[in-house]
């Protein structure tokens, strides 16, 4: 992991995945205006269906979030899988990966988050290789066109998909460029356990151990209530209508003094956004 890629964060801030529902208008100007005036402090762009922006409306929107303070990421497209059996698929999943990265880089955005890839039935010792040669790909060309951005694959919420604690932390370690983005509704619903203070405060100890102080000062978390199963995750859920312990949540976040973006992607968006503010402040 390239440490120092960008400035540390200096707090914690919480936003919404996406324009608020409450926006007056749906663009991304429009939502990182109105994140800011809900006192809110970030917003992930959602290019989830595709990743399509042209520079000058990304200017725009750079300047929005520069003028108000808010802090943007991005999400690319779910159509990428990194381990996919055919060759043209992986140059597909490589090619929005990159282009959201791009586009990313325009809008001054500090990270993209991605879903990296599917077992395909095969063991995932054999999987790892495979998506971190196909990231590493990536990583050089965005390298190649002076574009520095974090890169983070995501922790998922079913066992059929590659992004394990483990996993995202090695190649965190092993690829520059890369960091995880950990989810920690889909970390709770892979087998229902990583619900509690304890286990909240262990996810973290982690991975300061294994990546050092500077991934908690610099940290990308989404977050919401959750619906699983004996498969993982069904749905996302808003935060009172679940069971996410998530005032333990947050005070684990306040107790490792945890810098960085919390991204909420309850259906209720900058409801869900603002309890967790609120309560966070609450605690202090």
């Amino acid at each position: 992991m390239l440490l120092g890629m960008q400035l540390i964060m200096s707090e914690l801030l919480f936003g919404t995945a996406g324009t608020p529902h409450s926006s007056k208008g749906p663009s991304t100007a429009d939502g990182i205006e109105h994140v800011a005036g809900l006192e809110l402090g970030c917003m992930e762009m959602e290019f989830v269906r595709r990743a399509s922006m042209g520079e000058t409306t990304a200017h725009l929107v750079a300047e929005a979030a520069a003028r108000t303070g808010v802090q943007l990421s991005a999400h690319a497209p779910y159509y990428i899988n990194l381990n996919a059996r055919e060759p043209e698929k992986v140059k597909a999943s490589q090619e929005r990966l990159l282009q959201t990265a791009r586009i990313a880089s325009w809008c001054g955005a500090r990270s993209v988050v991605f879903h990296a890839a599917f077992y395909l039935g095969n063991p995932p010792g054999q999987v790892y290789p495979v998506v971190k040669q196909h990231l590493q790909e990536v990583i050089e060309q965005l390298k190649s066109e002076d574009i520095h951005i974090w890169i983070r694959p995501e922790l998922m919420g079913r066992g059929t998909q590659f992004g394990n604690l483990e996993e995202l932390l090695d190649l965190s370690l092993e690829l520059e460029m890369v960091a995880p983005c950990i989810d920690f509704a889909h970390f709770h619903a892979r087998d229902g356990k990583n619900n509690s203070y304890e286990e909240f405060t262990s996810i973290l100890s982690r991975i300061e151990k294994r990546l050092g102080r500077s991934a908690l000062d610099d940290i990308h978390i989404h977050v919401s209530g959750i619906a699983y199963g004996g498969k993982g995750e069904i749905k996302h859920l808003n935060m009172e209508e679940s069971d996410f312990q998530y005032v333990d949540f947050v005070r684990a976040l306040r107790d490792y003094d945890v810098k960085g973006l919390v991204i909420c992607e309850s259906p209720n968006l900058e409801d869900d956004a603002l309890l967790l503010k609120n309560t966070y402040q609450d605690l202090g």
